[in-house]
């Protein structure tokens, strides 16, 4: 079979940059995971920046261009990753449609307005038939190893019904909160979204507002689906002013919990309490996670099968990243 030719636009860092960061997982961009993907071929990348363009070439040893449509015309790849400002995805996304690209991974957030978000999403929606374009929303978590294995065990409901969800989001000093949740709480909504398979819905916020940079604001929210017998309350916290990052999620269960995020997994059960007579307690089941999570590869992989096989759904599609922005939109629009 032969490989699944892939081309790049905007060359920053989730496209290539950040593959110089020691610490990371790797592969840990777009670039490194399609290079390090035996099904694909990296064959050139596009942006307007001509130093990016430099390090772009330096780095892969591929032709770059400042002109996606010059790019797309030239190389005609079955797979395009999209790795520029959410206000340029739909057009991006518009002319892969019209280039003849398969299969399109664009990154989150998948717009930077509702508008666009529901257009590029009707571009995905031929793809279920076998044509169209199909659209992988980069919402990581839902390839990564870790994400995964907690699924597994809020569905196998081994610690009872789901009961309640607590959230929590800091992302340094200064930085305004409406900011931080645009950019990175399109990660916790979709994680909570993905772990529960419910959809999640904004309610209220107290606390700070959201255009300040300091302070904390907490967002009421609930989560539906026809599985729950009643609407699961949710909490996120968005928080400024920590001099650390903090990610991280909790499932409060009727039998346990589950603690997961950056850097954080943990399995608590129930069992009889060492501290009081008749009464339970909450114990770590040993459980953990180690070893890479292949968040990145396992992305690239799923999107080299839907090039490959277009009547295959992504697991992170762009009808996922919509209902991210109804409630990042609602959360906006209401709080």
């Amino acid at each position: 079979m032969e490989k699944v030719e892939a081309a790049i636009i905007g060359l920053g860092r989730i496209a290539s940059l950040l593959e110089e960061d020691t610490l990371r997982e790797k592969p840990c961009t777009h670039a490194g995971a399609i290079a390090a993907n035996p099904e694909c071929v990296l064959v050139a990348g596009c942006d307007t920046d001509e130093e990016r363009r430099r390090l772009f070439a330096e780095k892969w040893q591929v032709p770059v261009y400042a002109d996606a449509a010059e790019m797309l015309r030239t190389h005609s790849p079955a797979l395009l990753v999209i790795a520029t400002h959410p206000d340029s995805h739909y057009r991006y996304c518009r002319l892969a449609t019209a280039s003849g690209v398969r299969v399109v991974i664009c990154e989150k957030p998948l717009a930077d307005n509702l508008r666009e978000a529901r257009k590029i999403a009707h571009l995905a929606e031929a793809a279920s038939t076998g044509r169209g374009l199909t659209i992988i929303t980069n919402h990581e978590r839902r390839y990564s190893a870790d994400y995964i294995r907690a699924k597994t065990i809020l569905d196998e409901e081994k610690m009872g019904r789901l009961l309640s969800i607590r959230a929590n989001l800091y992302m340094g000093k200064t930085q305004r909160l409406l900011d931080v949740f645009w950019h990175d709480g399109t990660h916790l909504a979709d994680a909570i979204m993905f772990l529960s398979g419910a959809v999640l819905k904004h309610k209220r916020r107290w606390g700070t507002k959201l255009t300040a940079n300091s302070g904390t604001a907490w967002l009421e929210g609930e989560l539906r689906s026809r599985k729950f017998p009643a609407p699961v309350p949710a909490i996120i916290e968005v928080g400024a002013g920590r001099d650390h990052l903090v990610f991280e999620m909790e499932f409060s269960c009727e039998k346990g919990r589950l603690r997961i995020g950056n850097g954080v997994f943990e399995v608590w059960e129930s069992a009889p309490s060492p501290y009081a007579e008749k009464f339970r307690s909450l114990k770590q089941t040993g459980e953990t996670f180690t070893g890479p999570t292949g968040y990145f590869a396992n992305m690239v992989a799923d999107a080299a099968v839907c090039a490959q096989e277009p009547e295959r759904q992504p697991r992170s599609s762009a009808a996922d990243g919509l209902r991210v922005i109804e409630y990042l939109h609602s959360v906006k629009a209401w709080s």
